[in-house]
């Protein structure tokens, strides 16, 4: 299951729970009857009340009756056929993920009563004000706090975006089931609509035919921002403002950001040859796009509310200079693109009042988190593109060419080559424009109402008919730069930057305040100051991240080309010497004229890119599987090249600024040395003064959970990360220089996942200082920002836990001797895991044998390869693959192997009474052993024991017996630290939960084990290999965990 159920566990009311539970499967049953026959369902029905009852005969501790009832079932379902298996697969699928649905559903719900909550911004304000914390340090700490939530590309998303939709229109509906003053026939027509959509489901195909390309990804990512954040960010800001006006008496000013958002989605090119420097471009230029067309849509809304008279004379001057213009423009002889639109009076004409009620006019947007409608709202069909304003003005934006071109690129994720119409041809595509907006004009004309000879000016309208034009302007610039068309557009007439945009909108605020009409500011227009404010012109950042050997690679071509010998055969300091040298020149090192291979072009053509687009489109540059200063030093320059050369190429400077340079410390051995690489690069005075001058003092470092998991086990990357972030920050403290450390987390606890709050306040003090950054990646974006009110939720733990760590932060070890017993266990624990996963030679054929870790490829649920070289070890194997697969068989072996040998280890020394003392005092400690304990919660041995018995050779199953004995040591030993009596004993909501899942989960794996018993000896069977991938989908579904 994934991390995210132990937050919902602790905020859910069973009760309820299971009505909607009751209510779900009922219908869903009613569906299956219908769909599949009695038959079928009689076999449904027998297997789910077998397995219960192996299940509880379990739980009461007969373990010799559960295993009997255990083996009928297997038995029973081995001998099934693949239509049948094909059809309860499904439906046990299906049962699980509607199980999902409620658990969302009720931790939406508790969300709402914000009194009762934990960990939201008012209970925090609330304790620190109590517990001595001046205001004014609660509101200085509040309004500095930089938090960003980095989204990524990482596959670990099982459900198909069209089945994620239709699991948002049942949570929907189950809300709109909580209302209390329901008719017997708005009932009736309730369960007609969830009946409608579980038919749906059934009839849709829940595997994936096609790998997404990394436009799809971003495509997918953007949509969280349109369907959940762009309503969820107004609701969670105004829930901080008043929380800390509640507190402090201050409320959180209009334009601050506490939180903001980046992206991985189509630049992350670490291993994945299918993110090029064209895809970079193209996903920026999307995300632009998307931006534009959703700050139109709300600048609509605002133009039919803000319609009052009075403003103050600052607004009036901006007003009376629009119209000035526009009297200007109309006595000026017309250019073509002017002339086609000489029908159509602009959009911020005095005579040109809004014409049509906008979507969502008539709803304030402020209450868009509390409604029923907006928590869960009616979507677009997946792959349409996004909704188009209906008024006048947004047809004349842009060609049917270029806005053919742009719904490629939404659509299918593979736009055509771009061209450049040259000549007459060019003169042909813009007299196609003009004409094809005749007719629709006509019509237009039609459909405006009568206007008096005199109209009354509104002010505010024609200020933001003004905003709406350069709106649309830039959108029209964007479709051309896509296109790669001229546009030579006044910068004057379209937006480039947030502040531009913010520039009239805060005008307005200030105007609405000054007249006396502040009830009115601080509504919808508030609201869109705070989007642009967090989401500015790209919605996200786009973070640009390629591994460490790359860059070394096309240093090689240059300097073999520049006859200076090859750059990676030189040891760290000649390369430090020749990269400072190089940086401090003013020429550019790479000609013009040098010939390199395909790989180090792309490398090339990405800095290129990242020239062009700068830090306003962009965030950081990390570097992946860094190792030394050089490593950093390298990307400065050949960032810094390309920027000479595209700033000689468009004759000015490059827009925005340089990237960010951040290194990745992931492996074991990169994370002991990140200290040093971080003082070796600020002893270099170029450095330095680069980071002071550039990025304001300012060094950001990226910590990787998933391969140093992987390399040296959980709990010894856990000690070691622990560690590398205390070096880094004293490193930078030395220097006088700000961090921000940039956790690299997935989903399952292997990968360093867990509760937010939990991770964050279990940091080393003073690794938090009012900044962090931590991405969020696959499943878990869906779970923790798929719908509004849990993405509001979500945003208050994020901005709480860091404001705790800055303010209250976790406790250094009391004892110094707690630091050399986690030595200790680490080390044993280390050992243990290599020698079991590197050394032992039996081991990745049995990991082969007994997982389905070779029939993953076929799921289709990301862009990149699951390896990063075309070797068959361990070693490049990706972390999610690795840990995906261990989690379909129950066995979550990545995240509890070795620690049991640590522990025991330890304990055996006689530091039991120490260790226990360190669990109840000291954050790290609790928290890493309290999440190996939720995992080993979900681990279940029979079910290993299954795999290991029907799929595993006889030869190897002794090191399946091995490993089963060590998961029972390290449970063991795990409770002796703790105190516990049971796991997850301190957490009851979590194991009642677990348990919930297991009668339809255990059926799944039991056919997953003979479907992967027929299909390795029927390899071309693709029915058996649809059957497989739906017992994996099922399967994610009910561990609510991929990788």
């Amino acid at each position: 299951m994934t991390d995210i159920m132990d937050d919902i566990a602790e905020e859910i009311s069973f009760q309820s729970y299971e009505d909607d539970l009751r209510l779900l499967f009922s219908l869903l049953n009613d569906v299956l009857q219908r769909e599949v026959g009695s038959t079928i369902m009689e076999k449904v029905e027998h297997t789910r009340t077998l397995s219960q009852s192996a299940c509880l005969i379990r739980a009461a501790g007969i373990e010799n009756t559960a295993e009997l009832l255990e083996k009928q079932l297997a038995s029973e379902l081995s001998k099934m056929t693949l239509e049948e298996a094909l059809k309860l697969a499904r439906a046990f699928s299906h049962f699980l993920s509607l199980m999902g649905i409620a658990e969302n559903h009720h931790r939406s719900r508790k969300g709402k009563n914000v009194a009762l909550v934990s960990k939201s911004c008012d209970d925090t304000f609330n304790q620190l004000i109590q517990g001595g914390l001046s205001p004014d340090v609660l509101y200085d700490t509040m309004c500095n706090q930089e938090v960003e939530i980095v989204l990524t590309a990482h596959p670990t998303q099982i459900n198909r975006r069209t089945l994620q939709y239709k699991h948002i229109r049942i949570a929907h509906l189950l809300e709109v089931n909580d209302r209390k003053d329901l008719t017997e026939e708005d009932q009736d027509t309730l369960i007609e609509d969830l009946v409608r959509e579980i038919t749906s489901i059934w009839q849709t195909d829940e595997l994936r035919r096609h790998k997404p390309t990394p436009v799809d990804e971003a495509r997918s990512g953007l949509n969280y921002i349109e369907q959940s954040l762009w309503k969820a960010i107004p609701h969670y800001l105004r829930r901080v403002s008043n929380a800390l006006k509640k507190h402090t008496g201050r409320p959180l000013p209009l334009t601050c950001t506490p939180i903001k958002f980046g992206s991985w989605m189509g630049g992350d090119r670490d291993g994945n040859p299918n993110v090029t420097a064209k895809v970079t471009k193209e996903v920026s230029l999307l995300s632009r796009w998307m931006a534009i067309d959703l700050y139109t849509r709300e600048v609509d809304n605002l133009r039919f509310e803000l319609s009052m008279n009075q403003c103050s004379d600052r607004l009036s001057c901006l007003l009376h200079d629009i119209l000035h213009k526009e009297n200007s423009e109309e006595d000026r002889p017309q250019s073509w693109n002017l002339n086609q639109n000489r029908s159509q009076p602009k959009c911020h004409s005095v005579q040109c009042l809004p014409t049509q009620l906008p979507a969502g006019a008539d709803v304030p947007s402020h209450t868009e988190c509390n409604k029923v409608e907006s928590h869960y709202p009616q979507l677009d069909i997946p792959g349409s593109e996004y909704k188009r304003l209906k008024n006048q003005d947004e047809q004349a934006t842009s060609s049917s060419t270029s806005r053919q071109n742009y719904q490629k690129l939404q659509g299918s994720g593979s736009p055509s080559q771009p061209t450049t119409p040259k000549g007459s041809q060019l003169l042909a595509q813009r007299k196609m424009f003009a004409e094809s907006q005749v007719g629709r004009a006509s019509f237009q004309r039609l459909l405006e109402p009568s206007m008096p000879q005199k109209s009354t000016i509104s002010p505010y309208r024609i200020i933001l008919g003004d905003v709406k034009e350069k709106l649309m302007n830039t959108r029209r610039r964007l479709e051309q730069l896509l296109e790669d068309l001229p546009c030579d557009m006044d910068p004057n007439d379209y937006y480039d930057t947030p502040n531009q945009l913010l520039k009239p909108l805060l005008l307005c605020y200030e105007s609405l305040q000054s007249c006396g009409s502040g009830i009115l500011a601080d509504g919808r227009l508030a609201d869109l100051i705070r989007r642009v404010s967090v989401f500015g012109m790209v919605l996200m950042k786009l973070d640009l991240r390629q591994e460490s050997g790359r860059h070394s690679e096309t240093l090689d071509a240059v300097t073999n080309y520049l006859s200076m010998g090859k750059y990676s055969e030189w040891d760290e300091a000649k390369k430090l010497e020749f990269l400072s040298r190089e940086l401090k020149g003013k020429r550019p090192l790479v000609p013009a004229t040098i010939e390199v291979s395909s790989e180090v072009k792309e490398v090339l053509d990405t800095f290129h890119i990242a020239a062009e687009l700068g830090s306003d489109s962009l965030g950081a540059y990390v570097i992946s599987m860094a190792s030394n200063a050089s490593d950093v030093l390298a990307v400065e320059l050949l960032q810094k090249d390309a920027r000479l050369a595209v700033a000689a190429e468009q004759g000015r400077p490059c827009v925005g600024g340089m990237l960010r340079v951040v290194p990745l410390f992931e492996t074991v051995t990169d994370l002991r040395g990140a200290g040093a690489v971080i003082r070796r690069l600020l002893s270099i005075d170029w450095y330095r003064d680069h980071i002071i001058k550039n990025h304001c003092g300012h060094q950001e470092v990226m910590v990787g959970y998933s391969d140093s998991g992987k390399d040296a086990g959980r709990f010894a990357a856990a000690w070691e990360l622990y560690k590398a972030q205390e070096d880094v920050v004293a490193a930078c403290k030395e220097f006088g220089i700000k961090v921000t450390l940039f956790h690299g987390r997935g989903g399952s606890i292997g990968r360093g996942g867990g509760p937010t709050h939990l991770a964050i306040q279990s940091q080393p003090p003073g690794s938090v200082m009012g900044t962090l950054r931590s991405t969020e990646q696959g499943e878990m974006v869906q779970a923790k920002f798929g719908l509004p009110g849990i993405a509001v939720r979500q945003l208050e733990v994020y901005t709480t836990a860091v404001l705790l760590a800055t303010l209250r932060p976790p406790k250094p070890p009391r004892d110094e001797n707690w630091r050399a017993l986690m030595e200790d266990i680490s080390k044993i624990s280390c050992k243990s895991y290599r020698n079991t996963v590197y050394e032992n030679p039996e081991f990745l054929t049995y990991f082969q044998e007994a997982t389905p870790q070779a029939e993953l490829g076929n799921l289709n649920i990301g862009s990149r390869p699951t390896r990063r070289k075309t070797s068959v070890g361990i070693g490049h194997l990706r972390a999610i693959p690795w840990i995906f697969a261990w989690t379909q068989t129950r066995f979550v072996l990545p995240a509890w192997l070795g620690v049991g040998a640590g522990l025991k280890g330890v304990c055996d020394m006689g530091h039991a009474d120490e260790l226990r003392a360190a669990y109840k005092e000291w954050p790290f400690f609790q928290s890493t052993l309290d999440l190996i304990e939720m995992v080993l919660g979900k681990a279940d041995v029979p079910i290993v024991k299954h795999y290991d018995e029907v799929l595993v050779s006889e030869s190897r199953r002794g090191l399946g017996d091995q490993l089963r004995n060590e998961l029972m040591t390290t449970e063991k030993y795990v409770l002796v630290v703790t105190g516990h009596e049971k796991l997850s004993a301190n957490n009851k909501s979590l194991r009642m939960l677990i348990e919930s899942r297991l009668p339809y989960l255990n059926p799944l794996n039991m056919m997953q084990v003979e479907i992967l018993k027929r299909l390795r000896s029927d390899t071309e069977n693709h029915k058996l290999r649809d059957a497989l991938l739906i017992t994996i989908n099922g399967i994610a579904a009910g561990m609510r965990n991929t990788g």
